[in-house]
């Protein structure tokens, strides 16, 4: 049950929808069988009108009767598993996809049947819906495991990924008087499905657009990510330049948004690094290429340098506070991999155990700030605000997970299904 639009686009939609003749055809006419459960024209029909009202990407009669055989599908797997949505369940769903759009199951259902949808329509995709969760919580994620590797990478990703201020738009506004709604949709639809480039976007506009940009290729100028609005937010926020935003409904057009580039700032101390390093004073540089070359990991320096084991220092601190020969050979160097610094009369063994952002070594608890004297970490990290939790990772991994396995295991689904036209 994804969907990309906020409440009140979803329910500005279903209060200005009008409703759409039905084709001239059967509607009760099979066209096509799924492990021999028949999809008729009117079930597509009805399935087409209710994406368009969602604001869904798909707003063909080929799309809506691909989203329908995919529904049938999953039932399929829920069956086979002996899964059964109860009423309760059911109704469970229904009240949490109507909250999204500030309404009511009840008043939902009214409003689709306003704008031509029947309540049955609701009902059926909500259930293929719930039935599909509770496939993946019983078939996938039992297989499904975040190591603390993945979380790690992860974080020190999202913190030296810099948060977007400013965005440079491109919009297209397609007028949708009433009784037109679909036809503008198909249009937007059409514009945005074929991944247009800048310019392609821009003679779009210049040829479709109502707004005041149209002129102008539908450019807009750097606008700050604060100034729009709170539902428009996150939809722009998940484009990357280049990427085109699937079409939003608003009351009376179809609005497109084309991301041509954006600005950000790097979060305090995302810059600093914390590193774990050991290093072992030996009596020649022959002796410490001898021993880099056997180890293979910090774990592993202990036993490999043997009587000399006890000599061995390990700490974790702020780039700033290395010496400067021992820093450089850091520098270079991946984790678990020794270097030599050759002082002429002695040399030591370098090694580099990890190294991370300041800011997620604060808040991760693994740097001991109270050490005499300063380590140096403390002003390395001026502030670790907006740094996720690993929890709060771990699951975005796990939900990421869950949902590249039930893409592939319905993939799966449809690979070994018996799908025919009459």
């Amino acid at each position: 049950m994804r969907h990309i639009l906020s409440g009140i686009v979803l329910a500005a939609s279903l209060l200005t929808g009008a409703a759409v003749p039905a084709a001239a055809q059967n509607p009760f006419e099979p066209v096509v069988y799924v492990n021999d459960r028949a999809v008729t024209r009117y079930e597509v029909q009805q399935r087409l009108r209710f994406m368009q009202i969602l604001g869904a990407p798909a707003t063909t009669a080929a799309e809506a009767e691909d989203a329908l055989v995919a529904d049938r599908l999953r039932m399929h797997a829920a069956r086979q598993q002996g899964i059964e949505v109860t009423d309760e369940g059911l109704q469970i769903g229904l009240d949490e996809f109507a909250g999204r759009a500030g309404l009511s199951s009840a008043e939902f259902a009214a409003a689709l049947e306003r704008a031509g949808v029947e309540r049955q329509v609701y009902r059926d995709f909500v259930e293929a819906g719930v039935a599909w969760r509770a496939v993946i919580r019983q078939r996938l994620v039992p297989l499904l495991n975040i190591s603390e590797a993945e979380i790690d990478q992860e974080m020190k990703r999202q913190v030296e990924t810099p948060i977007v201020t400013r965005v440079l738009l491109s919009e297209l506004i397609i007028p949708a008087p009433q009784g037109q709604e679909q036809a503008a949709m198909s249009r937007a639809a059409s514009i945005a499905g074929g991944n247009p480039s800048e310019a392609q976007f821009a003679a779009a506009a210049r040829q479709y657009s109502a707004a005041g940009s149209a002129g102008a290729g539908g450019r807009l100028n750097w606008v700050d990510i604060d100034n729009l609005p709170p539902t428009l937010r996150p939809v722009i926020l998940a484009l990357r330049p280049g990427q085109t935003s699937q079409p939003l409904n608003i009351p009376g057009a179809v609005v497109l948004f084309h991301l041509r580039d954006t600005q950000g700032t790097l979060r305090p101390g995302a810059k600093e690094q914390v590193l774990d390093y050991m290093t072992l004073r030996l009596a020649s540089a022959a002796e410490a290429t001898a021993l880099a070359a056997r180890v293979r990991s910090c774990d592993t320096l202990y036993a490999e340098a043997g009587s000399a084991a006890a000599a061995i220092q390990r700490q974790t601190v702020s780039q700033n506070a290395i010496p400067t020969l021992i820093a450089t050979q850091l520098a270079s160097l991946d984790d678990d991999e020794a270097a030599v610094v050759n002082y002429g009369n002695a040399a030591e063994l370098v090694m580099l155990c990890s190294r991370q952002p300041a800011i997620l070594a604060e808040a991760q608890n693994d740097v001991a700030t109270t050490a005499l004297p300063d380590d140096g970490v403390e002003a390395a990290v001026p502030d670790n605000r907006g740094v996720p939790s690993r929890q709060v990772v771990r699951e975005e991994l796990f939900s990421r997970k869950a949902a590249t396995a039930a893409d592939a295991y319905l993939a799966e689904l449809r690979a070994d299904a018996v799908i025919r036209r009459p």
